[in-house]
């Protein structure tokens, strides 16, 4: 089986600022893999590293066997891959399905979900449908950033921090978004600091420290690497 994402000796500079070191790593279809570690260890980098964001880049960036590491944003994204940044990025001007009705459909063959479906998986965002991207909730604009990218089709999705500051109650929303979206067949890569909300969700998890990954284990070996993790992360 072919990965949906496939990295080998990735290397990625902020200008002159070497960030990430010979990251290897590989995310099958359908899995939900986390990326754990503390601040500035190279994680959003690396979701940055793969839509072509950052600096320089040497390695390779494969997306369901097509190499990446030279493509611009732009076609990375159509390749089916859809980034939602912890800055989230919603128009805020725009009404929440005006937000909807502006992301293109990717030339992958994968239709996006239509504003029907994204309204029956988030309840909130109908309430909101003709409220302003600024009077949006925390919680209702992540949904909102989240939902836009399933409008395009995109198949392999980048979630950095998206629970972070969030009510509970949202949190468990979206915990239940990414088990649905998982049983669709997504594939999802997720970027968190909070812990007790990817440990559940992920089949596997890579750790990285200083720029480069220093651990990774399935979801069966939790338990037994949670001394580790303490010490790594302080979880």
């Amino acid at each position: 089986m072919t990965a949906a994402l496939e990295i080998t000796n990735l290397q990625a500079w902020y200008g002159e600022s070497h960030i990430l070191h010979n990251v290897n790593l590989k995310v099958q279809p359908g899995e939900v893999v986390t990326l754990l570690g503390r601040n500035g260890a190279g994680r959003t980098t690396t979701m940055r590293a793969i839509m072509g964001l950052t600096g320089a880049r040497t390695g390779s960036i494969k997306v369901n066997g097509v190499e990446a590491i030279g493509l611009p944003t732009h076609k990375v994204a159509h390749l089916g891959v859809g980034y939602c940044p912890e800055e989230r990025g919603i128009f805020s001007s725009l009404s929440t399905e005006e937000n909807l009705m502006m992301p293109p459909q990717l030339a992958t063959g994968e239709q996006g979900m239509s504003v029907a479906e994204i309204y029956a998986m988030f309840p909130n965002l109908e309430e909101r449908k003709h409220s302003q991207g600024t009077r949006l909730s925390g919680g209702e604009q992540q949904m909102l950033a989240v939902a836009r990218i399933l409008r395009t089709g995109a198949r392999l999705l980048l979630l950095d921090e998206i629970s972070e500051g969030l009510a509970p109650v949202i949190v468990q929303g979206l915990a239940r978004m990414i088990t649905t979206l998982k049983a669709k067949g997504y594939t999802i890569v997720m970027v968190e600091q909070n812990f007790r909300f990817a440990a559940p969700l992920a089949d596997r998890f890579y750790v990285m420290e200083h720029g480069q990954i220093v651990e990774t284990f399935a979801a069966p070996e939790l338990n037994a690497k949670m001394p580790l993790l303490t010490e790594l992360l302080g979880v």
